[in-house]
């Protein structure tokens, strides 16, 4: 069920421990060959094939997609709001469906740089909200486990416009990957404590603008080792695990 389809009396009949879902996304560059709205296309990927699995037991909340980008701010197309406005809107969204009486809230996470400040809405929210499960998902920590048996670009190849997005975006929409410029960037070296992709985490965290972690280029990774069938395969992966996570709050 998507919330805004639904009317005000359908809404307020729906039980109260109907699992909500919030995709966090952002509108910023991915390199030459990907869509600015790749994260939020990956996010609305995921969460219209919740929807369809689920149909009532999940309740699809509109998404915010300009969120923390500031890091990508030296290139033309990002779109970017501070950490507290972001804390602020979704926060105050959240808020409004638990004065509702729905308990169990899931922000879906599809972009990098919203993984801290969707930690502190969480802890935000919760201490306001003692009797309601507010969770933070980012997809490739969900599906951390299936997506390490997907992946071959070897530590550092998924980053940013990388293996997984390129693959997804060659899935989902493969008219708009810009096919003859993917190209695996040569990326300057870091603190091997603070060296770190989207499956492997540094022991350490280092700020990098995004400009300095790829070179310039604005890929971080290896693009080069995407197709539309990983793609696919990426994309099952984490609907399985973000479903599996949906029924298991309903059930306790």
């Amino acid at each position: 069920m998507n919330w805004v389809d639904l009317t005000s009396p359908e809404i307020s009949a729906l039980p109260r421990d109907v699992p909500l879902v919030m995709n966090i996304s952002a509108v910023e560059q991915h390199g030459a060959h990907l869509p600015v709205g790749t994260d939020a296309m990956i996010g609305a990927h995921v969460l219209d094939r919740l929807d369809a699995a689920l149909d009532k037991r999940v309740l699809i909340l509109p998404g915010v997609s300009v969120c923390c980008s500031a890091h990508h701010m030296d290139f033309g197309g990002t779109l970017s709001v501070s950490h507290a406005t972001l804390a602020a809107y979704v926060s105050d969204i959240i808020d409004s469906v638990l004065r509702q009486g729905f308990r169990n809230i899931v922000l879906f996470n599809s972009h990098g740089g919203n993984q801290a400040i969707g930690q502190v809405i969480v802890e935000m929210l919760g201490p306001r909200w003692p009797g309601a499960q507010i969770v933070l998902a980012t997809w490739w920590t969900l599906a951390h486990e299936a997506l390490m048996r997907i992946t071959q670009s070897g530590a550092g190849g998924v980053g940013h416009a990388c293996e997984f997005e390129t693959s997804l975006i060659q899935h989902m929409s493969p008219k708009q990957v810009r096919g003859a410029l993917i190209a695996d960037p040569e990326l300057p070296q870091t603190y091997e404590w603070a060296a770190a992709d989207m499956l492997r985490g540094g022991r350490a965290s280092l700020y990098r603008s995004m400009k300095a972690q790829s070179g310039g280029s604005g890929v971080v990774g290896r693009p080069s080792f995407a197709s539309a069938d990983k793609g696919a395969r990426i994309s099952d992966a984490v609907l399985d695990a973000l479903t599996h996570l949906i029924v298991s709050l309903t059930e306790n």
